[in-house]
């Protein structure tokens, strides 16, 4: 299995320079950049990545709320001038990827609120209407599909829980989409962290992606590292394996400053110790909330 995390958890926090060399040290075999083209100096970028002997997997797409400009990606929008955007944004990112050797780019399904008609607290919305998205999403997918697989990138739909968008939010409403879309160019996500709140069972979405998944994001239930909640990893990890999967788990987790690196080093290592059929609560594997490495070294010093 490789293990990647996303840049997009650090962006705020330090340079990317900064967040790279610790990264570096810890073991992860690749990162996810975030998906902000216009941000991006190429060269520099590909210099600082190399300086550290991390390669890029993958971009991940700065969607809704995780962007100021993310507003105006909106795929499903009514406003033909925001779909353009998005699908020029979407564009965007799988240059960028392509650019960066990376894989993949994810897909989250985002409509005009005003017009959805639907409770964001109780996810009241109609499946008509939800059905009817659908049909316009397949159409918007097959375009794009067909642009990532000319620059070597696949799409990977993901379901996003119904406080962030209620169009595709589990693994069922993913795989209907993917399947009309039928391109070898476009599979689906599952993030753990989402699956908690809209999934029955995360073995049951993980069978129903079945070959079609093709990427995993790993958080915890408050949006930790992996290991420092309450969500099984343990028969996550097992469904996994039991599946064949063979992709990528990439960490996303929320990352409030600099002290970190207990947090990412310690889920990594959870989740290795999971993966090699080692570990789980009772054998005290699981990592405890603790001071941050960063801080510890300065007390020693």
């Amino acid at each position: 299995m490789k293990y990647s995390i996303s840049l997009a958890s650090f962006r705020k926090i330090e340079p990317i320079e900064s967040t790279l060399s610790k990264l570096a040290r810890q073991g992860y075999d690749a990162v996810e950049m975030f998906g902000e083209p216009k941000e991006v100096d190429i060269q520099k970028l590909k210099d600082v990545l190399g300086m550290y002997g991390m390669p890029v997997c993958g971009i991940t797409g700065m969607w809704g709320r995780s962007s100021g400009e993310g507003w105006k990606r909106k795929i499903l929008s009514s406003d033909q001038a925001l779909v353009q955007s998005s699908i020029e944004y979407v564009h965007d990112c799988v240059k960028l990827c392509n650019l960066l050797d990376g894989e993949e780019m994810n897909i989250c399904l985002f409509a005009d609120e005003s017009s959805s008609f639907f409770d964001r607290t109780h996810n009241v919305f109609s499946q008509n209407e939800k059905e009817r998205l659908a049909r316009k999403a397949v159409t918007i997918l097959a375009m794009l599909s067909k642009f990532a697989s000319d620059y070597g990138v696949k799409l990977v739909l993901e379901p996003l829980n119904r406080y962030s968008t209620p169009h595709c939010s589990t693994a069922k409403d993913a795989l209907a989409i993917v399947r009309q879309v039928n391109s070898d160019s476009l599979g689906m996500l599952l993030d753990t962290f989402h699956m908690n709140i809209e999934e029955d069972s995360f073995e049951d979405a993980i069978r129903t992606a079945g070959t079609y998944l093709k990427h995993m994001h790993f958080a915890d239930n408050n949006r930790k590292m992996p290991g420092f909640g309450h969500i099984d990893f343990a028969t996550i990890v097992q469904c996994l394996q039991e599946t064949c999967y063979n992709g990528y788990i990439s960490f996303e987790p929320n990352i409030a400053d600099g002290d970190y690196e207990h947090a990412t080093k310690s889920g990594l290592d959870f989740v290795r110790a999971l993966m090699n059929g080692r570990g789980g609560d009772d054998d005290g594997v699981r990592p405890k909330e603790s001071q941050p490495i960063s801080s510890l070294a300065r007390e020693k010093a």
